[in-house]
């Protein structure tokens, strides 16, 4: 069974924001973490996962990972607010 993709933003020691993709956000997270997932967040640590997004297929992760990332510092926040008033 496949599993389902996912976004998500994590916001760095630095308050930067980094935005990946996975298929498995725990994981992931932890890679993070141990500074094993990517070079950007590797000397930003500890991480903080504060957006996950989950949609139906690759694709549709990948183009959604692109609109994340070109959006500003302002509105990656607006977004994450978003998430968190609708939990």
């Amino acid at each position: 069974m496949d599993q389902l993709p996912y976004v998500y933003i994590l916001k760095c020691r630095d308050d930067t924001y980094y935005t990946g993709y996975t298929v498995e956000v725990d994981r992931r997270l932890q890679e993070h973490q141990n500074g094993l997932a990517s070079k950007y967040t590797r000397g930003r640590t500890p991480v903080e996962l504060v957006y996950v997004e989950e949609l139906p297929t690759k694709s549709a992760a990948l183009q959604r990972e692109r609109e994340l990332k070109r959006l500003t510092r302002a509105n990656k926040q607006k977004v994450i607010e978003s998430a968190r008033q609708s939990q």
